[in-house]
């Protein structure tokens, strides 16, 4: 694994495949409360790429443009999430997406863990170091420690995406998560507007 670290923007001529990991870090999970502290990114090579956030974002054209690639798929794992911090953070809405929770929900009914940590180790059979998911994230510093977490968090999303696309074509379930991914977006506005809770329920 190598990692490549950036403050505020990746650089000029940055490139990815058609498909990209992404991951996000916070200083905690309330939207306007809490704030983005870090973006990683992995194209599926076993290289990661950090961008730490400084505590008032500077102008991030080159990510920004990526994150919104029409070409470039982005994958993350509970994509809700860390869209709506990107939208707080920048006011762009990432765009298109793939959810590794979502496709998980979907594809493995037999199961009711669909964490990160759990997915990897039935998938893939890889333990995932959580022992970072707390920490500060808003330090000026980030730790060796910090970074091999961040890293941790992409690098694998990949590989999970395949195998749950496995499942989910031979489960006829393939259509049903394109669908929840293309409202994913949306969903991450109603939160940042005010609308945490399901408003489809009764």
């Amino acid at each position: 694994m190598s990692t490549d670290f950036y403050r505020d923007d990746i650089p000029d001529g940055f490139e990815v495949g058609d498909v990209l990991a992404v991951d996000t870090e916070t200083t905690g999970l309330k939207l306007r409360r809490d704030r983005l502290c870090l973006v990683q990114m992995s194209r599926g090579d076993g290289h990661a790429v950090l961008v730490q956030i400084r505590h008032t974002p500077r102008p991030a054209p080159n990510l920004l443009r990526l994150l919104q690639d029409p070409g470039v798929l982005k994958v993350f794992h509970f994509a809700r999430a860390d869209i709506a911090f990107l939208l707080v953070a920048f006011g762009v809405l990432v765009r298109p997406v793939y959810c590794t929770k979502i496709a998980s929900r979907l594809a493995r009914t037999n199961s009711s863990q669909h964490g990160l940590k759990a997915l990897v180790m039935d998938l893939l059979g890889v333990e995932l170091a959580k022992e970072q998911q707390s920490s500060d994230w808003a330090a000026d510093s980030i730790t060796d420690q910090q970074m091999e977490y961040a890293a941790s968090d992409v690098l694998h999303l990949h590989c999970i995406r395949e195998l749950l696309n496995r499942r989910l074509v031979r489960d006829r379930r393939m259509n049903l998560a394109e669908a929840c991914f293309d409202f994913l977006p949306e969903r991450a506005r109603l939160d940042v507007a005010g609308w945490q809770n399901d408003i489809f329920s009764h």
